[in-house]
C-alpha cells in the first residue's frame, strides 16, 4: 500500500480484521485514506464512514430463530434470510481530518453523523 497508494480502503468484516480494528483505523488515518468500513464499531473508533446490515436487527433475528428452534423447530425447516436494515454511519470529524466534504444528500441519508 505504501509503493502503490490507494485512493482508498474498503474493508469486509473478518475475524482478522475485526480483531485488528483499531491498528486498521489508525494505520488509515496516519496514512490520511479513506475507508469504508461494514461495521459502525470502526466509525465509532475514528473511521471515515460505514454501510453495513444493522447488528442490533441481527440479533433479534437470531433470537426469534433461536426461540423456534428451543420450541422444536429443525434449523433446515427454517427459512435462510438476508438482512433487511443497514445502517450508514458518517465520521465527520475525520472527513474534515482528511480534507474531505461529505455531499448534504449523503449526510442526508445517513443514519446517524458523528460530528
Amino acid at each position: 500500500m505504501g509503493r502503490d497508494r490507494p485512493d482508498a480502503l474498503f474493508t469486509i468484516t473478518d475475524a482478522l480484521v475485526g480483531l485488528n480494528r483499531k491498528r486498521v483505523v489508525e494505520f488509515t488515518a496516519r496514512n490520511r485514506l479513506p475507508a469504508v468500513y461494514e461495521g459502525r464499531e470502526a466509525v465509532d473508533d475514528g473511521g471515515l464512514i460505514s454501510y453495513g446490515p444493522s447488528l442490533p436487527d441481527l440479533f433479534a433475528r437470531a433470537a426469534y430463530f433461536l426461540d423456534r428452534i428451543l420450541k422444536g423447530s429443525k434449523p433446515r425447516d427454517l427459512p435462510m434470510e438476508q438482512p433487511t436494515r443497514f445502517e450508514l454511519v458518517i465520521n465527520l470529524k475525520t472527513a474534515k481530518a482528511l480534507g474531505l466534504s461529505v455531499p448534504p444528500s449523503l449526510l442526508a441519508r445517513a443514519d446517524e453523523v458523528i460530528e
